[in-house]
């Protein structure tokens, strides 16, 4: 990756739905070549897609959870896929020390979050879960 790649890169960073035009405008390039190392960059896997990322006002509505999995031994393929069902279910990480995963979950209501939270601890290969409830976010470097 050169420097035209990193500033496509950043560009559509700050604005994912920015225009062929304008990124060749502010990068001073043809349009052509913005397309071609678009296409580029999505071809290698380095622009894996273009998403929506929720503003404050939308995440606001929702109760949002951080669940702690410990699971059984060579159980964490099966629970991968069953988690990826769940679209309450955002972010997993593996992690190291006593947690195996690490689960960022979000739902429209407390009903709903405990529905989930019942699924992923009832899951097979699941030997303990602990959620922790978000109450406020005092700090958010990603958005």
């Amino acid at each position: 990756m050169d420097d035209i790649d990193q500033g496509i890169l950043a560009l559509l960073g700050a604005d994912a739905r920015m225009s062929l035009a304008t990124l060749a405008r502010k990068l001073k390039i043809a349009r052509s070549t913005v397309q071609a190392r678009l296409e580029r960059l999505e071809t290698s896997g380095v622009i894996a897609g273009y998403t929506l990322k929720l503003g404050e006002a939308a995440r606001a509505s929702r109760i949002r959870a951080t669940v702690l999995l410990t699971i059984e031994p060579r159980a964490q393929p099966g629970i991968l896929q069953r988690l990826k069902t769940l679209p309450e279910v955002e972010v997993v990480h593996t992690t190291s020390g006593r947690i195996d995963l690490l689960l960022q979950v979000a739902s429209a209501n407390t009903a709903l979050l405990d529905d989930v939270l019942d699924r992923i601890g009832a899951m097979t290969g699941v030997k303990s879960s602990e959620s922790l409830i978000h109450l406020s976010t005092r700090m958010d470097r990603a958005v």
